[in-house]
């Protein structure tokens, strides 16, 4: 979810949270009230800040998730997902989309057009 979204998608970022502690992630950082707000990266190319929607922890493992839904603007979408996949790989951490019931045609289409087919999006209904 891009930054101008997180605000009108408050609910969502919570039942992605939900879903991950029911998981077995812990040490989890969300841009919401009452969790930690993860950590932001600097893009060279823009100078723009780039925030992961959630971050956790399972295993020893990092893991950056970003939250999928239809969007108006789709290229900056792709350009956080391209930038949290390239950062997940240069650290060996793990990057994971998860996207609703209504936005899995959307998700998949951006997947596909980034080359990022192998990534399978965790879907909550």
């Amino acid at each position: 979810m891009i930054k101008l979204e997180k605000q009108d998608n408050l609910d969502v970022l919570e039942r992605s949270v939900e879903h991950l502690q029911s998981r077995g992630f812990d040490n989890i950082k969300a841009d919401m009230e009452g969790y930690e707000t993860p950590k932001s990266y600097i893009k060279k190319s823009t100078g723009n800040p780039v925030t992961p929607d959630i971050t956790a922890t399972k295993n020893g493992q990092k893991y950056f998730f970003d939250i999928s839904l239809k969007s108006e603007k789709p290229v900056m979408l792709k350009s956080k997902w391209l930038f949290l996949d390239t950062l997940s790989r240069m650290k060996s951490n793990r990057f994971r989309i998860i996207t609703f019931r209504g936005h899995y045609k959307f998700t998949d289409t951006l997947l596909e057009e980034l080359n990022l087919g192998n990534k399978q999006p965790i879907k909550i209904s």
